[in-house]
């Protein structure tokens, strides 16, 4: 178990770009990891790599200060810079067994995530595994380690509400669009074509919204969100031109400046009546207060949608008491099965030894005797001796399993 580890580049002590810099590309990572795993002579090696952060999970017996890890990241990446090297090297968290071990069951029930709940990570781990294993990089702790990994994180998702409650912009904005009974027909034009865009645009093709218009600063950014949304892509200063209406709008740019101006809006609206639906994700705003506080219009803004997720987020943590419950359950279970497959492992040459034993008796110690039975008296002695021998293995492993298990 002690030669188990985790070593951990994460944004708890790390800027999101310097853990960029350890980010190995898909096609790379065999060799990589590959003449990683050789040098240190690790028996298992997995590799983890999210938007913030770098896992590597390890099997071997090296110990790791702060020099061993400096030659570890240079194998990781040879360009780092010496701030870099420096600044990666004191911010790593390495881990050892049983602690290693419970980082891997909270890393992948999201009690570690920079957004505790958000389920994301549960994939990211299972794919991580099947890469390296696939590779020839994993072995047996590992497997059976992922595999209780993901069954203690199902369970955490569904014996408490750590997942319940979103608290993305994006989740939470697609909410209240709903809560206003908005129909899939609906007229949704997108002004800008950022990340938080599309991500919400995400949310619109999954529930099957058709209608689609983007506005964006450059024509190219607004063309792939459109491409994604099959609508129309359209470039910013064309706005005032756009004689189509709109049931919602949804601004998020990069402007310091409002956007959506008092004219851009009455021109947006078409002269249609009834309410429209504006949902300003950007900061500063990018609505104008006079069209925000126009009685035709359900404004939502950023703010609203924060002090949301806050709510929510505290709701996810009260529910981390219950997640550690499980883990340390989880934890001690695990133990138990490493120690029943220690055994299994040690006793698996058990069975051809005792094999052996029999052919020698059969063969050499006992062949003159055998010889003297007839047909009948041999079948009968081989039928004995291979029950004997399956007995045998049977009750060897189970009672090796047994003193073993009652050491605890």
């Amino acid at each position: 178990m002690n030669a188990f580890k985790v070593i951990a580049f994460t944004h708890k002590h790390l800027p999101f770009e310097c853990i960029g810099n350890l980010h190995i590309a898909l096609e790379e990572q065999d060799r990589v990891l590959g003449n990683l795993k050789m040098h240190f002579e690790f028996e298992e090696l997995l590799y983890l790599s999210t938007c913030n952060r770098i896992e590597l999970m390890i099997c071997g017996e090296a110990e790791f200060n702060s020099s061993k890890i400096s030659e570890l990241l240079h194998f990781l990446n040879p360009r780092l810079s010496d701030s870099d090297l420096q600044m990666l090297s004191a911010g790593a968290e390495v881990l050892v067994a049983e602690a290693a071990i419970s980082h891997v069951l909270k890393l992948a029930s999201s009690l570690e995530s920079l957004v505790i709940g958000e389920r994301e990570i549960i994939t990211q781990v299972r794919k991580a595994y099947e890469h390296c294993n696939a590779l020839g990089l994993t072995g047996d702790f590992i497997r059976l380690l992922i595999k209780q990994t993901i069954e203690t994180a199902k369970e955490i998702y569904t014996k408490t509400n750590i997942a319940k409650n979103p608290v993305s912009v994006a989740s939470l904005a697609y909410r209240q669009l709903r809560d206003l009974g908005i129909k899939n027909e609906a007229r949704i034009v997108f002004v800008g074509a950022g990340e938080t865009n599309t991500t919400l645009a995400a949310y619109f093709k999954k529930h099957k919204f058709a209608n689609f218009t983007v506005f964006n600063r450059s024509l190219a950014n607004a063309q792939k969100l459109a491409t994604i949304l099959n609508g129309n892509a359209f470039e910013l200063p064309e706005l005032l031109s756009y004689n189509k209406g709109f049931d919602v709008l949804i601004v998020c740019t990069g402007s310091s400046e409002a956007i959506i101006s008092k004219t851009i809006y009455h021109h947006l609206r078409n002269q249609e009546v009834g309410k429209k639906v504006i949902i300003d994700l950007s900061l500063p705003a990018n609505v104008e207060a006079e069209v925000s506080l126009d009685p035709l219009v359900n404004y939502i803004d950023i703010n609203s949608i924060r002090s949301r997720a806050e709510a929510n987020l505290q709701l996810r943590k009260n529910e981390i008491e219950k997640c550690e419950e499980i883990i340390n359950e989880k934890a001690k279970h695990f133990n138990a099965l490493y120690r029943e497959r220690k055994v299994e492992l040690a006793f698996g040459q058990v069975p051809k030894q005792v094999r052996a034993i029999k052919d020698l008796a059969i063969n050499e110690v006992f062949a003159k005797e055998i010889d003297l039975l007839d047909a009948n008296g041999k079948e009968v002695l081989d039928k004995v001796l291979s029950y004997m021998e399956k007995k045998y293995n049977a009750v060897a492993i189970k009672t090796a399993k047994d003193v073993l298990l009652e050491r605890d």
